[in-house]
């Protein structure tokens, strides 16, 4: 499980927001990863969600992306907890 801190007028860059006119939040690029890359390696997944998340502005760390990338590639449930800040 992994865990971000982020601002609450940034959510958008993180979930679908149809006020915002966001290019793609990271929820959406992370649900396009895992439905096409599964059972790909690991280290193939990585850097395209640090692209991913250099795009949405948000810090994951490079053990949050292996976990995440892990997730995809088994296939498997990931959770994130965020915590939301004003």
């Amino acid at each position: 499980m992994g865990d971000i801190t982020i601002h609450a007028s940034d959510m958008h860059r993180l979930l679908a927001d149809p006020t915002h006119t966001y290019s793609t939040p990271y929820q959406q690029a992370y649900a396009e990863l895992a439905a096409t890359h599964r059972g790909r390696p690991v280290a193939e997944i990585v850097p395209l969600l640090r692209t991913a998340a250099d795009r949405a502005l948000l810090g994951f760390t490079d053990a949050d992306l292996a976990e995440q990338a892990q997730a995809i590639s088994s296939g498997a449930p990931y959770q994130l907890r965020v915590r939301v800040t004003r």
